[in-house]
């Protein structure tokens, strides 16, 4: 059964609901940024928990970096950037439309969508140009006296810059890891498909460094522990799938990249990027800051060769928005669920009173609320009937909704409503934070169809 999802419910959803918003909207809007609602800002914030967890708490061989957003100009010489970081586009001086020069067979003719750009007689496209990638920005108060200076594209140069220091005191050799998670700006030609292409992103990247002769071994494994974490994280493996950099795609400082791609509702498209990088990195600062960016432990010296898996956010939050997005016919009534894995979802339970106006049900609800919100991300709702209650709920991706009612006053118990099966029973109130942790802990897999 092919999915219901489309980018446009995805983008309805996401205003509806108080995920995304277009930035500026009230002087309308800037294309290709935006801003991130509450329940946006709590799921991107479990996403970087989960990759965090996975790349730095749960392991011994990675540590933690946040580097500058602005870098020292000569960072970007040496890493190539400012020679190779450009795209070629062209113009179409009918539709008045700018394209990539070199992915016309993906692009769309403003005048005939069925169309490729250059393939009709009306098409009259300019000559390719390069068009710069990075932010530029000035340094300094005075504009005469100032120095150019950039945004960052990417969070690894801050990494590789700062390998000297991490390695002195991280009391760890190669094969180890930086982890960094930061935000990137690129002056991109083409942006569009919502949150999947912006100007402004975060990135969660890290950087490992491993002695030459396992660099092979150890791109193999980061290819496939990352593709493993999205299937943890509830992304269906049919989704899913890894695709290797042919000769011509490879980035100047990549010896070989391995996309992991997600069936967006664009298409397949990169999720993230892993690339065996060699000692391309160190060896260009080294060279150009007169500082040796070098392993030694005694006889033994070498430039590490690196592995790096580079994730976005914003499309990590946007393919599991997309997975998880479900409508389903319930009491003759459309439903349209979020099935997010309950580490990601945003809120974990819901504490609905059924009678707001009853003060003891009231009474009973605020007091299990506060007890729950100590340890997990809880919400109070009593705004609405029960049902749109539910509904509204299901639409954030809310696990478990517990309410209170007439029967709590006689029993202390309350019922707890599982948002996948929809499945109701009656528990304690005094076991209901135990019970919604437990289920917080379990396993989990996605009930949709892969």
């Amino acid at each position: 059964m092919a999915d219901v999802v489309t980018m446009d419910k995805i983008v309805s959803l996401s205003r509806r609901r108080g995920f995304v918003f277009p930035s500026s909207e009230i002087y309308g809007g800037l294309a290709s940024a935006y801003d991130y609602g509450h329940y946006g800002v709590l799921l991107k914030e479990n996403v970087k928990a989960r990759w965090f967890e996975a790349m730095v708490r749960e392991r011994d061989d990675i540590v933690a970096l946040d580097s500058s957003i602005i870098l020292h100009p000569k960072v970007w010489e040496a890493s190539g950037h400012v020679e190779g970081f450009h795209d070629p586009l062209v113009d179409c001086r009918t539709c008045k439309l700018r394209f990539r020069a070199d992915q016309l067979e993906h692009s769309r003719c403003g005048r005939k969508p069925s169309k490729h750009p250059g393939e009709t007689d009306e098409c009259d496209l300019t000559e390719p140009r390069h068009f710069n990638l990075m932010f530029k920005t000035r340094i300094g108060p005075v504009e005469e006296t100032g120095m150019d200076a950039y945004l960052r594209p990417e969070t690894a140069q801050g990494i590789f810059i700062n390998f000297k220091n991490v390695a002195q005191i991280a009391r760890r050799k190669p094969p180890f890891g930086i982890a960094q998670i930061g935000k990137a700006f690129r002056n991109e030609v083409t942006t569009g498909h919502f949150i999947f292409r912006t100007l402004e992103f975060e990135q969660m990247e890290m950087e490992y460094f491993v002695p030459p002769a396992e660099a092979e071994e150890w791109f193999r494994y980061w290819v496939e522990e990352r593709f493993r974490w999205y299937v943890r994280l509830g992304l269906r493996e049919s989704h899913l799938r890894v695709r290797p950099h042919g000769p011509d795609e490879l980035s100047h400082y990549s010896r070989q990249t391995s996309d992991i791609e997600y069936l967006y509702p664009i298409g397949w498209s990169e999720l993230e990027g892993i690339a065996h990088r060699g000692d391309y990195d160190l060896t260009a600062h080294s060279r150009t800051s007169g500082t040796k960016l070098e392993w030694v432990d005694g006889e033994e010296r070498y430039t590490p060769h690196v592995v790096e898996p580079a994730a976005g956010v914003n499309r990590s939050m946007l393919a599991f928005m997309v997975d998880a997005y479900d409508e389903e016919e319930v009491a003759g009534r459309l439903r349209v669920v979020l099935r997010l894995h309950p580490a990601l979802a945003p809120v974990k339970v819901a504490v609905l009173p059924l009678i707001p106006r009853n003060a003891e049900i009231a009474t009973k609800a605020r007091a299990l609320y506060e007890e729950l919100r100590r340890s997990v991300v809880a919400e109070y709702d009593d705004s609405g009937q029960i049902g749109r209650r539910y509904r509204r709920q299901d639409e954030i991706g809310t696990p478990w909704a517990l309410t209170i009612d007439e029967q709590t006053l006689v029993d202390d118990t309350v019922t707890i409503r599982d948002r996948d099966s929809l499945a109701q029973e009656r528990i304690p109130i005094s076991a209901a934070r135990a019970v919604v942790e437990d289920r917080l802990a379990a396993d989990w897999t996605s009930p949709k169809a892969d």
